[in-house]
């Protein structure tokens, strides 16, 4: 059984565990090589409590917050449920502040009718569906968007400016990965060289009772 997690917005996602580890490292003020791995160990329990303790396929996201803030005071980082429950209240009230013009060529006339709330689910689905993205890569490239609009201090963001944002890190992501991809290749391309090297070196170096191998 695959777990689904409707978001707030009333859009439904899979579950990830890893988003779960996430959430438990973001709670630890100090995160450390240790907070790391006991934020693997607590997201494991609420892993198997969601998919051993329900009737149904799918949780809200409210209620794996309410589970992780619980596990958290369980087992004594009260102040580690302090943190994530500031956290998320005050990313809660900047996401209620963002209106999203539609039409940025009209945007005087009257701006209540011209807007919609902030959704960073509509990126995600615009990613997906318009770039043929992974729901992976296109939700880490709307937390970016969705970071720098919420850092701005902006209320009012024109959708045409999300669009060209959206553009802008998708690209400097997939850059950032294929360099990455081909650093690995260029250094597994420099290990097989010295690898060879030396066994170059070792098969020209004469053995008792062998002739040696001519340059």
């Amino acid at each position: 059984m695959q777990l689904k997690v409707i978001k707030a917005d009333g859009s439904q996602e899979q579950y990830l565990h890893t988003k779960v580890i996430a959430t438990f490292v973001n709670a630890f003020v100090e995160p450390a090589e240790k907070n790391t791995f006991l934020a693997s160990q607590l997201a494991e329990s609420v892993t198997f409590y969601l998919y051993n303790n329900r009737d149904t396929d799918t949780v809200t996201s409210s209620e794996i917050f309410s589970i992780i803030k619980a596990v958290l005071s369980s087992t004594g980082f009260d102040f580690a449920a302090q943190v994530i429950s500031e956290h998320h209240c005050r990313r809660n009230l900047l996401r209620s502040r963002v209106q999203v013009i539609r039409k940025s060529d009209d945007i005087l006339s009257s701006i209540a009718d011209n807007t919609v709330a902030w959704n960073k689910s509509k990126i995600i689905n615009d990613l997906v569906a318009e770039y043929n993205l992974d729901t992976a890569t296109a939700r880490t490239i709307a937390s970016l968007v969705e970071e720098k609009i919420l850092n701005s201090g902006f209320n009012l963001v024109p959708a045409d400016f999300i669009k060209f944002l959206m553009l802008w890190l998708m690209q400097t992501f997939v850059n950032a990965c294929r360099q990455g991809s081909h650093e690995r290749t260029r250094s597994e391309q420099i290990l097989s060289m010295n690898s060879n090297a030396v066994m170059d070196d070792r098969l020209r170096q004469q053995q008792n009772g062998l002739c040696p191998v001519e340059a």
